[in-house]
């Protein structure tokens, strides 16, 4: 029998290290699916990490400037305006005026990011559904807690990875 100490430690060789494992396969497959789309439409790897930040800000109603993607990507103002220069030279990024303060700047997808997006990803999207159609509702549940929980605890230990710099 376990004590309540133990059941909160992390268990390397048990379930732990195949939901580990799990993820690392899943986080692995992602970017090679990712990968494919880069290659496909000229893009890096920084410039899809971009255009998804940009993406889930503007889905939140959240105002996305290159400082602020910076910040999220962790990258070097010299770096940003690079990405920042492919994707609007590729077509799937504007960059224009703040209407509220002309000073800044403001990032925004172009109706052609997002259909040549949903265009190659939009099948992984009707595989997921597939895939998932047996999961009930309690089951999708717990399943967006554990990938909330995984996410929080994945920017935690970078966050503090990344202070120790």
């Amino acid at each position: 029998m376990t004590s309540p100490e133990q059941h909160d430690r992390p268990d390397p060789g048990g379930a732990d290290a195949l939901l580990i494992r799990l993820l690392r396969q899943l986080s692995v497959e992602s970017s090679r699916f990712s990968d494919m789309f880069g290659e496909a439409h000229g893009l890096h790897r920084t410039d899809l990490n971009a255009l998804a930040v940009v993406m889930d800000a503007a889905r939140h109603g959240d105002r996305m400037s290159p400082g602020t993607l910076a910040a999220a990507l962790h990258l070097s103002p010299s770096a940003t305006t690079s990405a920042l220069d492919r994707l609007e030279a590729n077509g799937h990024l504007r960059r224009g005026r703040d209407p509220e303060d002309r000073r800044k700047i403001e990032l925004d997808m172009t109706d052609k990011a997002r259909a040549v997006g949903h265009g190659f990803f939009a099948p992984l999207a009707v595989e997921f559904a597939e895939r998932w159609r047996d999961f009930g509702p309690e089951e999708r549940e717990t399943i967006a807690r554990f990938l909330t929980a995984s996410i929080e605890a994945t920017v935690k230990v970078r966050s503090e990875l990344h202070r120790e710099d």
